[in-house]
């Protein structure tokens, strides 16, 4: 199968690099574009009112850090990036959003093999809610 459209989570973490050099690889022998996304945590979504906390002010800052760093990590990559995502909110329904947007074919994620990632894979969430096929890189810790 030939892919059209592939859509890379990214963390933003050293490890972002490793994923999407392995995306852009891909994207060049299908002939496909190279999409980014990066997902932040809504914190009004966790809010339990125990401290007041100007919650737009904190998001567009992590907002505008996270476009900064993507923007970092598209600069380093030897591939054309057709569309950078960066938002905030719950990760499957944002993937599943753009995937949707976009017309993505196939979606590439890391995944560590830690304590805490077998309890909460947020790779297994995504195998689950998308409609798409997806690569799941393994991750070294």
């Amino acid at each position: 199968m030939t892919y059209k459209h592939i859509l890379v989570a990214v963390d933003l973490s050293d490890d972002s690099v490793i994923l999407v050099n392995k995306a852009a690889a891909l994207a060049k022998a299908c002939d496909a574009k190279l999409s980014l996304i990066h997902i932040d945590v809504n914190f009004t979504d966790m809010y339990t009112g125990f401290m007041e906390i100007n919650f737009a002010e904190t998001q567009n800052a992590m907002l505008e850090a996270a476009q900064k760093k993507i923007q970092t990590l598209v600069e380093n990559i030897d591939f054309p990036i057709t569309e950078t995502i960066v938002s905030s909110g719950d990760l499957c329904n944002e993937i599943s959003h753009a995937i949707e947007l976009q017309h993505v074919d196939l979606v590439l994620c890391g995944h560590h093999k830690d304590f805490w990632s077998k309890l909460l894979s947020t790779s297994r969430q995504l195998i689950n809610d998308t409609s798409v096929d997806m690569l799941i890189v393994p991750l070294e810790d």
